[in-house]
């Protein structure tokens, strides 16, 4: 049974708190199982941008939720991860974001390849 979105977000800004980064929730989506989606922004002007894993992607035992970084490149400029929310926002109304201010990068993530 997968974890509902809305209390999986509500650890993860907590995760990254405790860790002493700033975590927010930027736009909320379906409760139950809105897609999730997470900007790291390092503040020096590089950021990354995390999403669902595809489906085809078996998930680890003990692994809540799946994600892999949505660009090839390890970090990229701010303005151009905002252009991508806002077509997949286009695309799926109900999705989560959560926008994580860290100097280290940490996504607090499970992330697959």
């Amino acid at each position: 049974m997968r974890l509902r979105s809305d209390i999986f977000v509500s650890a993860l800004i907590r995760r990254a708190e405790i860790e002493g980064a700033t975590a927010m929730l930027r736009r909320r989506g379906a409760a139950e199982a809105g897609a999730i989606f997470v900007k790291v922004d390092r503040l020096d002007g590089r950021a990354a941008l995390y999403g669902p894993a595809p489906q085809s992607v078996e998930v680890p035992e003990g692994v809540a939720r799946l994600f892999v970084r949505l660009h090839e490149e390890d970090w990229r400029d701010p303005l151009s991860l905002e252009q991508r929310l806002q077509r997949e926002i286009s695309f799926d109304p109900d999705l989560w974001i959560v926008e994580i201010e860290d100097r280290q990068g940490r996504s607090f993530l499970d992330v697959g390849a």
